[in-house]
């Protein structure tokens, strides 16, 4: 996440008003207490990597308190695009579709939309299959991690395909999907095309930014990342650990 990585977050006084959002760096870490709801990495920092305490995260994501709209867990994925870098060192990326026809078109293998359409889907297949084999089951709500940091493409049209393809693979297993960005990353790799129609729009967000409980409070006014869509969760920056706060 933004903040280097997914961190502890506190709570406040004996009843929990924010949830928390962990990842490998709390492997063999004590995990909060009372927390409101739980957020889980499914990756270890990039797409084509695994979070190995994503078991014992999860299961403690499943016990929190409650007490706000959101499910007690749920899960966040990294994301990426590495069709720019397929094409001049395939050599670095461990895979790269050359087959399906989409929405997008035929993919033949090349740095397409199709093709990005079809790595998404892959990579979110991927990520359901260590879900579902972790915790028995597939069905939570999945937050792509949407960020700067990670291989994207300089075509935006391609990364949203990327996107497309992992909403629409998630939708498909009837899961919900979220998006976690600011608005200025997601401008950066999604662009500012319409997306009215588009799987993407309507999507609940995640903003994070805020560096207090108030400033998050604040920003669930926020504009969603994508058109009809609800802010529904924001985080803020507390002792350097990440907070997450439900705006409904």
């Amino acid at each position: 996440m933004l903040v280097g990585s997914p961190a502890l977050a506190a709570t406040s006084g004996s009843s929990a008003i924010t949830g928390n959002d962990v990842s490998y760096p709390q492997c063999g870490k004590t995990l909060p207490s009372r927390a409101a709801f739980g957020i889980v990495g499914v990756n270890g920092g990039k797409a084509s990597t695994l979070n190995p305490c994503f078991p014992r995260q999860i299961a403690w994501a499943k016990a929190s308190v409650g007490g706000t709209m959101q499910p007690l867990a749920a899960v966040y994925v990294n994301t990426g695009n590495p069709g720019d870098v397929y094409v001049t060192n395939p050599s670095l990326v461990s895979y790269w579709p050359t087959t399906g026809p989409n929405s997008f078109g035929t993919c033949t293998g090349g740095n397409t939309a199709a093709c990005a359409y079809e790595y998404g889907k892959y990579m979110a297949g991927k990520d359901a299959a260590f879900v579902a084999k972790s915790d028995g089951s597939t069905i939570f709500t999945y937050w792509l991690d949407v960020e700067i940091g990670n291989s994207w493409s300089v075509n935006t049209l391609n990364n949203r395909a990327d996107l497309i393809g992992m909403v629409d693979y998630f939708h498909g297993i009837g899961s919900p999907v979220g998006l976690y960005s600011t608005s200025y990353q997601w401008r950066q790799i999604a662009g500012t095309a319409t997306y009215s129609g588009s799987p993407l729009a309507g999507l609940q967000s995640w903003l994070p930014g805020a560096q207090s409980l108030s400033a998050a409070r604040s920003n669930c006014l926020l504009p969603a990342l994508t058109p009809n869509g609800t802010v529904t969760l924001t985080q803020y920056v507390s002792g350097g650990l990440d907070n997450d706060y439900s705006c409904q």
